[in-house]
């Protein structure tokens, strides 16, 4: 069920995400880059979700970039970069616990938004695509660290907390970040507290019946 629950929902935020950005994000006209919001749904998810997920996710989201028109650039090549970038995401998730401070999350959005556009570029000079060249790498590079680290606040805490709730494990969540540990103690001490009121009664019911004992056959009790 879970996996179910992550295909369905990393499908639909990507679809999503790939409508916006074709649609309202690409027809800006900003100056440089694009916003990339599909960068950050795979980012999202792969910091939830760890790094084989990531990869995935993004190689998915990546193929659907690609094959979407107005797409101009060979089938793959944004597959292969948010396939990387899936990958290199989703090996700082914690192995225990979660992410507690957003400048985690937030310089792997610059990095991811650096690490992409020179991809992208290098993969595009590999094969004769020499766009990157007439705008400006320069330019490329800040206005898609900018944009993207403007878009952050408002997608990517959204996307990782649909990420865990889908997850629906809520045992299992509490048994990773090990902030319920007190459960266990909190419970071996109300055993011991039952253990100790309960021997103490016995004690007491036996000194009673001692103590009539006494009282019936006449023994003087100090």
């Amino acid at each position: 069920m879970t996996r179910f629950n992550r295909i369905l929902l990393s499908t639909t935020l990507v679809v999503v995400a790939l409508v916006l950005q074709v649609s309202i994000l690409a027809r800006l006209q900003l100056p440089g880059a694009v916003p990339d919001l599909l960068l950050l749904v795979v980012l999202a998810l792969a910091l939830v979700y760890g790094h084989v997920s990531g990869a995935l996710i993004g190689f998915g989201a990546g193929l659907l970039a690609d094959l979407a028109p107005p797409a101009d650039h060979a089938a793959g090549r944004y597959a292969l970069v948010l396939c990387v970038i899936g990958y290199l995401a989703g090996l700082t998730k914690p192995t225990i616990g979660r992410l507690r401070s957003a400048t985690g999350p937030m310089v792997m959005v610059v990095a991811a938004a650096v690490a992409s556009t020179l991809l992208y570029a290098g993969v595009g000079a590999l094969v004769g695509d020499t766009a990157a060249r007439h705008v400006g790498m320069v330019s490329l590079l800040i206005s898609a660290v900018i944009y993207d680290v403007l878009l952050a606040p408002f997608t990517v805490p959204l996307i990782m907390a649909l990420a865990r709730r889908a997850e629906n494990d809520p045992l299992a969540e509490t048994t990773n970040t090990g902030t319920d540990v007190s459960t266990g103690w909190t419970a071996s001490g109300t055993g011991l507290r039952i253990g100790s009121r309960r021997s103490g009664l016995r004690v007491k019911a036996a000194r009673n019946r001692a103590a009539r004992a006494g009282r019936i056959k006449g023994v003087k009790r100090l």
